[in-house]
């Protein structure tokens, strides 16, 4: 299928804009239908005068680039200051531009839940210090967007065992299905650490051992981790190293166990370990990308090998055929009769000459082909002799067939492009196929190259409106302890009016046969603004429960705090507002953690108004200043 095509029927499916009128590039010079890799790199952002820049600069470190669809693209960044930002970016079929200043990260993932919905793996804000020290920020936190905005923000803070660690894969089966996986977790825990989303709620789930996860990948109805086996692992009795596979299965929500072996009851030799000549440790982790109609991995030498064996760059797919796993190798030491590898350049010892993979990017097979057709890969390659002429290293490309044929080697910027001018950009870095005959480059320097006709590089504008603001605000998180004054602030609620309240709570009424009724989980609410932006509600519980409190502004969640575990007695939560999004509902959620006293119902002093689920009290508003009506 066509990237043309391929663009217009995911248009029709998921009500994108019309079609806009398509532009063929400045200086090519290949035919009209010529399949090519040219670089198309966006300018940088509007400056706060509105002026902008008209010459391109690199996006700084691009931790991921991942499609929807081929005109609807995001990729995570972060940033090439102080003009690019770290942020996330969006492709809409024509260009890429900045959808939000916030959510940066220095490695970053996006995961796709929906058309219009994605979280990613974001870097932490300063203030997480709990005790000395400086707090790691990189890759620990989430970000959580929806409809054009970030709807939920999740963080912990530092030098705790509940600490939220280092995250390196994220992937998601659906809205109410998402998983992240990182760094081993720290002190006597074992286990590796990963992060559940289940529409509702976020917690921790350990992964049942303790290889660091690199990878993750939805493919099948399942999700795929790829972890990193090293000899320094901290492991159970029960998992001794190299009887396991180095890919696991996450299952669907509502499965259990979570986790499951790649290949149940079977012995280490039939999990996929690359080749009987390579231990697991002399290679790196798998690099995953999950097809139409195959997972593929690829490998490449540990950087610091074992003695006893070196590795060599290995690619294996899994084609799925009737719902059986079929690993083959198509790339590894014994691949050829000879015994060579086409990226091992000199065997036996480390070479600068090498080739590793940096990424790999199944292919949809093209029209001509049909549905059924042969699955390709597009592999970004580097090696320690490019890769040290940064910040002018040229970018390394290569496809590779389902039968394991390496062609099209080529270096970026091309020859063409070089006689017009354009010098190298960085070593490869990521690449991913939306398409057939459609793939982008994200080089190390932050710079991108599009693979396409050049007739069709121009596809219908995605229109969403979720894609084409820029998002500015970022909710607060449990990142950053909250900051309570030693003495309260002079009371001005209603001085600048009042947002309409909502309808009173529902009135529950709970009568047992000895003429008893449940105390309220929640009484004695009290709500006011402090420091002009920031909600206090206090309340008083009853009993041990879990508390959160959401603001929503027109069924659009524009804050909330994260749920917290409160003891009975009186208690309260800050929430932080913007003036630009302020809410026209608030929403309590709790849950009591023990069973609520009872009074009789004659008693004077019994209450039984229940506010267990939905409180709004009346908030001063902006009134005047401009705020949203």
């Amino acid at each position: 299928m066509s990237r043309l095509s391929a663009a217009l029927a995911l248009v029709a499916a998921i009500g994108l804009g019309a079609a806009g009128p398509l532009a063929s590039p400045a200086g090519a010079s290949e035919g009209a239908g010529a399949v090519s890799w040219r670089l198309e790199q966006p300018l940088p952002p509007e400056l706060p005068d509105g002026e902008r820049s008209s010459t391109p600069i690199g996006l700084g470190k691009i931790g991921d680039v991942e499609f929807w669809a081929p005109n609807r693209g995001l990729l995570i960044t972060a940033g090439n200051p102080p003009t690019i930002p770290p942020g996330v970016w969006a492709y809409n079929g024509v260009s890429w531009h900045e959808l939000a200043d916030v959510c940066g990260a220095t490695d970053g993932r996006i995961a796709w839940a929906g058309p219009e919905e994605f979280w990613t793996i974001s870097d932490g804000r300063p203030g997480q210090v709990v005790g000395e020290g400086s707090p790691p920020l990189a890759d620990n936190t989430l970000c959580h967007f929806s409809g054009g905005q970030v709807v939920g923000s999740y963080a912990s803070l530092a030098f705790l065992p509940t600490s939220y660690q280092v995250m390196h894969g994220a992937a998601c089966l659906g809205p109410e299905d998402c998983w992240f996986g990182g760094e081993p977790l720290p002190d006597d825990q074992t286990g590796a650490f990963h992060l559940h989303w289940d529409g509702n709620s976020l917690s921790a789930v350990p992964g049942p051992q303790g290889h660091a996860v690199e990878d993750m990948r939805a493919y099948d109805g399942q999700i795929y981790e790829s972890v990193h086996l090293a000899l320094t692992d901290k492991l159970s009795e029960q998992e001794p190293f190299g009887e396991y596979s180095d890919v696991h299965l996450i299952e669907p929500n509502g499965v259990e166990p979570s986790f499951a072996s790649l290949y149940p009851g079977c012995p280490s030799s039939c999990v996929p370990v690359y080749s009987e000549e390579e231990l697991p440790d002399a290679l790196d982790f798998l690099r995953l990308s999950a097809g139409q109609h195959a997972l593929w991995g690829a490998a490449d030498p540990t950087k610091n090998p074992p003695e006893s064996t070196l590795g060599q760059v290995t690619v294996l797919r899994d084609v799925l055929r009737e719902k059986e796993e079929t690993w083959s190798q198509l790339i590894g030491p014994t691949t050829d009769p000879e015994g060579s590898n086409p990226f091992t350049k000199v065997e036996g010892k480390e070479s600068p000459e090498n080739e590793v993979i940096e990424s790999i990017a199944a292919e949809p097979p093209s029209a001509s082909e049909g549905a059924e057709g042969s699955e390709s890969a597009w592999l970004a390659l580097s090696s320690r002799k490019n890769a040290g002429q940064e910040p002018l290293a040229p970018a390394m490309v290569a496809r590779l067939s389902g039968e394991g044929d390496v062609s099209e080697r080529q270096t970026l910027p091309s020859e063409q492009e070089m006689r017009e001018g354009i010098g190298p950009k960085g070593s490869a870095s990521i690449v991913t196929c939306p398409a057939a005959d459609d793939c982008w480059l994200a080089t190390s320097q932050g710079w991108l190259f599009h693979l396409a006709p050049e007739d069709e590089r121009d596809l219908p504008p995605d229109t969403d409106p979720a894609f084409a603001g820029l998002i500015t605000y970022r909710p607060p998180d449990a990142g950053i302890p909250a900051v309570i004054p030693d003495a309260l602030p002079e009371d001005d609620s209603g001085v600048l009016g009042e947002i309409p309240a909502l309808p009173n709570t529902a009135v529950e009424t709970k009568t047992s046969v000895e003429a008893r009724a449940d105390v309220p989980l929640l009484s004695a609410l009290h709500a006011r603004l402090v420091h002009g932006t920031t909600l206090e509600l206090r309340f008083h519980l009853a009993v041990k429960a879990r508390v959160r409190l959401l603001a929503e502004r027109h069924k659009h969640l524009v804050a909330s705090t994260p749920t917290r575990t409160l003891a009975a007695g009186e208690r309260h939560l800050l929430l932080a507002l913007n003036r630009d999004r302020w809410p026209t509902k608030l929403t309590l959620k709790t849950q009591a953690l023990a069973p609520l006293p009872t009074v009789s119902l004659h008693s004077q002093s019994v209450d039984t108004i229940s506010t267990s689920m939905f409180v709004q009290p009346r908030l001063p508003s902006f009134s005047g200043l401009g705020s949203p009506g």
